[in-house]
């Protein structure tokens, strides 16, 4: 076994290359990867690297990570508008799974107590695996994502209690009976902390934020985002609560300030490696040995418990949705196991408080039910309908968008690169001229609201030669390169002129950077906005200084053919980065779902708008169809995407409209 933490690094990262990459090239979850790395090098298969605490830390930490990027994404006005599901939902889901598993142990000959505790154990479910695969997805939007999305918040919560009996238990102290007191201590620190995080979230954080934005120190941003993240897990943790509680609480604070979508992107490197860490150390916990001794019992328990707790969420979750498949499809979705479960069965194994061996093989149970929950998370549809003998639509919603962008690429279009502020301008015009138009883009987190939105948006690399072509390069009628870096776009410019050498090719730069190579490469016309907003201002000028019509277009007209050499010679302020931009002062779009219970839910658009809204309500998409330009007396239903465009400050009022009033 490895000793030095610097070659166990290097031994988990070799693995997980190979292995994630096999498991991507397969079509598998990149989960299945990590568990597998963590089975084979961990304690109880090959043990070349073995379980520490620094390990269980980073792992607990990119758990924290994961909530404090899905906290920004579902902010408090949300929560609010899902507080049914919250704490109706997920109160009955622990409290039913619970019980049965309670049921079943004693009467297995457990006492009712360790017993309550098993089953508080197995009614988690892993919030990291849930989340990870249904964002794979595109399913966290949808009623089975928010259902069991809402359930795992309030499993982060009774968490607490649970652990709080499961430590009594394991120290002897509880001997059958209830603590009052104790219990009122521990729920009081815990709610302390709780205001804590959203005191220092509501009047500490964003005057903070305010002041180091000011400065354009992007390093000193990145700092303070993590001191963030990391001192909320610590203060719940301090508390009883769970660091990933803290981490979704402070998520939530930022979800409401316009640094949202900077923040989420200055974090996900640091989610993405530390996630990672959690899946291997959760396959390290796998007894092989175990396994083998105690295969048939084993497999039995498993088939039991996910069964049984499927049936359960299901049952429970009937209730608050329209259909049986709904239900069925959030039942899915929570039955396997999870971390927290895996926590408070590791607090009873070194005890007497289960029977021999009990402890171990149920552990080893829930992570075989962590390890087969993508597989029932990815196929939940599929499963669901084959239970209830229902026969759904032909083909489901990526299907049809599918298909409905490759018949605009068989037809006259123009290939869009970069989905940006500059790419969705530009797409907005061509709609408004009757093109069409098909936009690739590599950032998921623009890709997934823009065809949500009913956008033909193409996730892909823009330079990646079977990209353009499924996009339509021969038929297309121009390609215009959004991109602001030049190295970007003279890369895709060669992979356009590989496969033709006529089609019109439009690239946009920042600034004079990288005219004479993309010129070279073959790109038709170079735009950089800078000299641009440069010309403009000089044509009003020299109009306002009487200069005849015909002689301002003239002299413009030589600085354009001249590629802008008047205008190169610029002096920067020391220390400026010229290519640097305030993306709090741009227009952006945004999507906002409408969840069951949302203040907007029956209202028409005027009501909204009457609160202060300072957004273009640019399109609304019902049931897969998206209509542009709503009339303002629509009524709004539960389920509809609305698509926003405005400054992120206007952007993030109007989504606390929508949902809170």
């Amino acid at each position: 076994m490895a000793d030095q933490p610097l070659t166990q690094v290097l031994i988990l990262l070799l693995a997980s290359v190979g292995v994630v990459a096999m498991a991507r090239r397969l079509g598998l979850p990149a989960i299945l990867g990590y568990l597998f790395v963590g089975l084979a090098v961990g304690p109880h298969a090959l043990a070349v690297v073995g379980e520490s605490d620094g390990t269980h830390l980073l792992a607990d930490i990119g758990v924290v990570f994961l909530l404090f990027t899905l906290g920004l994404e579902f902010s408090w006005p949300r929560m609010l508008a899902m507080r049914r599901e919250v704490f109706g939902l997920g109160l009955l889901q622990v409290s039913a799974t619970a019980l049965a598993f309670a049921a079943l142990g004693i009467i297995a000959g457990i006492d009712w107590m360790p017993a309550l505790v098993a089953g508080g154990a197995v009614a988690m479910s892993s919030t990291a695996i849930i989340i990870r695969q249904l964002t794979e997805q595109s399913e966290v939007n949808r009623t089975h994502g928010r259902t069991a999305l809402s359930v795992l918040l309030f499993q982060d919560l009774a968490f607490v209690p649970l652990l709080a009996v499961a430590t009594a238990l394991a120290s002897g102290s509880l001997n059958g009976q209830l603590d009052a007191g104790t219990a009122l201590r521990a729920l009081a620190l815990a709610a302390l902390s709780l205001v804590a995080v959203f005191a220092i979230g509501r009047f500490l954080l964003r005057p903070l934020l305010v002041e180091i934005t000011r400065s354009r120190l992007r390093e000193l941003f990145t700092l303070t985002v993590l001191l963030l993240v990391l001192a909320s897990g610590w203060i719940t943790q301090a508390a009883g609560l769970s660091m990933a509680l803290g981490g979704f609480l402070s998520g939530m604070m930022l979800a409401e300030s316009e640094y949202r979508h900077q923040v989420e992107s200055v974090i996900r490197p640091f989610r993405e490696l530390l996630l990672g860490l959690f899946f291997i150390s959760v396959g390290m916990l796998l007894d092989l040995h175990l396994l083998v001794s105690e295969f048939w019992f084993i497999s039995v328990l498993v088939l039991v418990v996910t069964l049984l707790k499927v049936a359960t969420t299901s049952l429970v979750t009937r209730a608050f949705v329209s259909t049986h498949f709904k239900a069925l499809r959030t039942g899915m979705v929570l039955g396997g196991g999870g971390e927290f479960g895996v926590a408070l069965l590791t607090v009873l194994l070194p005890t007497q408080v289960l029977p021999p061996g009990l402890a171990q093989v149920l552990l080893v149970t829930l992570v075989i039910t962590m390890v087969i929950a993508p597989f029932g998370i990815r196929y939940n549809k599929t499963i669901a309908r084959f239970l209830l003998r229902e026969q759904g639509p032909p083909q489901r919603a990526s299907e049809r968008e599918a298909e409905a962008t490759l018949a605009v690429a068989a037809r006259e279009h123009v290939i869009l690169c970069g989905f940006g502020r500059v790419g969705q301008n530009i797409a907005r015009v061509l709609q408004s001229q009757g093109f069409e138009y098909i936009a690739i883009d590599l950032d998921l987190a623009r890709v997934r609201p823009a065809r949500l939105a009913g956008e033909p948006v193409v996730y892909g690399d823009c330079s990646d030669e079977d990209v353009l072509l499924s996009c339509g390069l021969r038929t297309a009628s121009a390609v215009v390169i959004s991109f602001a870096e030049p190295a970007v776009s003279v890369g895709i410019v060669r992979a356009v002129r590989a496969l033709r050498a006529d089609v019109p090719v439009l690239v946009r730069t920042a600034d004079d950077v990288g005219i004479a190579e993309l010129t070279a490469v073959g790109a038709t016309e170079i735009v950089p906005e800078t000299f641009e907003a440069s010309l403009m201002l000089v044509s009003q000028v020299l109009m306002l200084l009487q200069v005849p019509v015909s002689k301002v277009v003239r002299t413009i007209g030589d600085i354009r053919s001249h590629r802008y050499a008047t205008l190169r010679t610029v002096i920067h302020r020391e220390g400026e980065d010229p290519l640097a931009t305030d993306d709090d002062r741009h227009e952006r779009l945004a999507t906002v779902v409408l969840p069951p219970r949302a203040w907007a839910v029956g209202r028409p658009l005027t009501e909204v708008r009457a609160r202060g809204c300072e957004v273009a309500f640019t399109a609304i998409r019902r049931n897969g169809v998206t209509g542009r330009e709503p009339d303002k007396t629509m009524l709004l239903r539960e389920g509809d995407v609305l698509v926003l465009f405005g400054l992120p400050a206007a952007l993030e009022h109007a989504e606390s409209v929508l949902l809170a009033g």
